[in-house]
């Protein structure tokens, strides 16, 4: 019975995301991975589909993806395929060479996901951008970002303040939605980057797919790009096999739509972050060295958001340490 394996998992330990648990079971037929949601997180993100449906639409379309086994709505708990390997984060942290072969394995992800039909996918939300219209689509992801920096305004407004988050952050994204090419509409994982790979023997999988969005195929390599910080041979090296696996309607105008989607894309991680990071340091659960990390992480966050910004500096890690421990 699939409730033993949830059972099993509610009692053990496991690798926490900010929307889920997830556990190793051993079955008898083999490991399991169960994955349960977090009660309480916060939701900074865009979601606009259930993970179980995502998983089961893509299946006959994209390799790169886990098998989903078993759904569960009450108690609610998903059951996918273990995937032996290395989590990337693991074996290539940020500031480390990705093999080759993982970026080739990117490139194809990405292509596979233009070829899962709309008709295949959950229905969209009532009110959801036409197909192509990617300033409207733009336009619903700095919403998302804006209700998060409204939503925590009042606990958090001063840090905001002290490290130099302007009063109207998306100011600059919402004037710059207008300039977007339009290009068709593809199911976007929307959050591939070292921590939701698994290189395996023979491919690398892509996990946690509860972000999924119906929209921009540009927005897809923006934010892979943000979260991957890549050496620019490596970045150079996707965006030459993402041109030329995609289809030219699907690029156009990508030399300056990219760099907007990447603005907004800094804006917000300064903004979600800042709140994320900020909560976890307070909780006090962290060991030292994983506080520093975090003000690390948050310090280079808050450099490229400054940029974009236009602001002449961005606050100094000290500053930021003292203002994020404050709260």
């Amino acid at each position: 019975m699939t409730i033993d394996f949830y059972r099993a998992a509610l009692a053990a330990s496991g690798a926490s995301g900010f929307y889920n648990k997830n556990v190793r079971v051993d079955g008898p037929s083999g490991p399991v991975i169960v994955r349960i949601p977090l009660h309480g997180a916060d939701n900074v993100d865009l979601r606009i589909w259930p993970e179980h449906e995502v998983l089961a639409a893509i299946a006959p379309y994209v390799t790169h993806a886990p098998r989903l086994l078993q759904a569960c709505e009450s108690p609610t708990y998903q059951i996918h395929e273990f995937i032996p390997g290395d989590v990337l984060d693991d074996i290539a942290p940020r500031g480390q060479h990705v093999s080759a072969t993982v970026l080739a394995e990117v490139v194809e992800l990405f292509a596979q996901l233009t070829t899962v039909p709309r008709k295949s996918l959950p229905d969209l939300p009532r009110v959801w951008p036409e197909d192509g219209d990617t300033g409207a689509f733009a336009g619903v992801l700095s919403d998302i970002t804006q209700s998060v920096y409204d939503t925590f305004g009042e606990e958090f407004g001063p840090l905001f303040s002290e490290l130099g988050i302007p009063a109207d952050p998306l100011a600059l994204a919402r004037e710059r939605w207008s300039t977007l090419s339009s290009r068709p509409f593809r199911l976007v994982h929307s959050d591939v980057h070292r921590k939701n790979m698994i290189v395996s023997s023979d491919r690398v999988v892509f996990l946690d797919w509860e972000l999924a969005l119906w929209g921009d195929p540009l927005y897809e390599l923006a934010v892979h790009f943000h979260k991957m910080a890549y050496q620019n041979d490596e970045r150079d090296a996707v965006l030459a096999g993402w041109l030329k696996a995609m289809p030219l309607d699907f690029t156009s105008g990508w030399e300056r739509d990219l760099d907007t989607y990447l603005a907004h894309e800094r804006v917000k991680s300064a903004i979600v972050d800042t709140v994320r990071y900020t909560q976890l340091i307070a909780g006090g659960k962290l060991s030292e060295e994983e506080e520093r990390e975090l003000i690390d992480k948050l310090v280079t966050k808050h450099a490229a958001a400054a940029a974009v910004w236009g602001l002449s500096e961005s606050p100094a890690r000290d500053k930021i340490e003292r203002a994020v421990r404050s709260i």
